[in-house]
C-alpha cells in the first residue's frame, strides 16, 4: 500500500462527500483487472480527473495520471505528484514522460492519458493528439475509453465555480477495452478512438439530468452558452498570442537585468 496514494484517494472520497458529489458509474467492468492499460479521457475541467480515478478504484484499480510538469514547480504538489507516481509532461519535450508511461504499462499498470490534452472550452471533444495510441500499442496493452461529464460544473474554463456543497451529479462511462497490434496506423486508429468516444459522450449527456437552457458549461450543440468548437478555437489561439507576449517580456525584463 502506497500511503500517499492511499491518501490522496481519502481525500479525493472525502473532498466529493463535502461537495455533495452525486456520481454515477457505468461500465465498470470494461477495466481490465490485472496488466497494463491506457485510460483514454476527455478533457472538461479542472476537477474531471477526481471521479474516474476513484472509479478505478472502485475497480480496483489505480491510475498514473500524465500531469503538467508546470507543476513541479510547487513543492506539496512535487511531493504528491511522485509518491501518486503520477507522470510529469513537459510540453516542450515529452519524450521522457512517454517513455515513463510505456514503462509503466509494461509493468502492468494503468496509465490515464487525456488525448485533447487540454480542457476543451466547447466541452465538445477537441482534435486527438496520437499518443494513447501509440503507446497502447509499442506496450502491447490496450485502450480503455472513458468519457466523464458533470465535472465541468465545478470548475473550468470560462464558467462559474461551484466547488461547495453543490450537489453535482457527475458520471463516468467506461468503454470496452480496444486492442492495437504493433504496426497499426495511429492516426487512423486515434480517428476512431475519437468516434468511439464521441458516441460515449453523447451517450452519457443523453442520460444526464437535464440542464437549463443557455447554462455556461453546456455545449451550444444541446442549447448551452458555452463557445462552440470554432469560437473556442479562437479564444485559444488568442490566449496562445497573449502567453508568447508575455513570455517574451519577462525574457527581455531577463536579459536587461543580466
Amino acid at each position: 500500500m502506497e500511503p500517499v496514494f492511499r491518501a490522496l484517494e481519502l481525500t479525493a472520497g472525502t473532498l466529493v462527500r463535502v461537495q455533495g458529489m452525486r456520481r454515477r458509474y457505468f461500465g465498470l467492468e470494461n477495466i481490465p483487472a490485472t496488466g497494463g492499460f491506457v485510460l483514454a479521457l476527455n478533457h472538461t475541467g479542472y476537477t474531471d480527473f477526481i471521479a474516474p480515478g476513484l472509479g478505478l478504484y472502485r475497480a480496483g484499480r489505480r491510475g498514473r495520471f500524465l500531469v503538467k510538469s508546470e507543476v513541479m514547480d510547487i513543492s506539496i504538489m512535487r511531493f504528491l505528484v511522485n509518491h501518486a507516481r503520477a507522470v510529469p509532461v513537459d510540453r516542450s519535450a515529452g519524450g521522457a514522460a512517454y517513455a515513463a508511461a510505456v514503462e509503466a504499462l509494461r509493468g502492468g499498470e494503468a496509465v490515464v492519458v487525456y488525448p485533447e490534452t487540454t480542457i476543451s472550452r466547447s466541452f465538445e471533444l477537441r482534435e486527438f493528439k496520437n499518443g494513447a495510441v501509440r503507446m497502447a500499442a509499442e506496450a502491447g496493452v490496450p485502450v480503455v475509453p472513458a468519457v466523464v461529464w458533470g465535472a465541468q460544473r465545478q470548475w473550468s474554463k470560462g464558467t462559474a465555480r461551484h466547488m461547495g456543497f453543490a450537489r453535482i451529479p457527475v458520471d463516468v462511462r467506461y468503454g470496452a477495452p480496444i486492442h492495437y497490434a504493433q504496426d497499426v496506423d495511429v492516426d487512423q486508429a486515434t480517428r476512431e478512438l475519437y468516434d468511439v468516444m464521441e458516441a460515449l459522450l453523447h451517450r452519457v449527456q443523453d442520460g444526464y439530468p437535464e440542464a437549463p437552457r443557455g447554462a455556461d458549461w453546456l455545449p451550444a450543440r444541446l442549447g448551452g452558452s458555452a463557445p462552440t468548437p470554432d469560437e473556442a478555437h479562437a479564444i485559444e489561439e488568442a490566449e496562445a498570442v497573449e502567453k508568447a507576449r508575455r513570455r517574451a517580456e519577462k525574457a527581455a525584463r531577463e536579459a536587461k537585468d543580466r
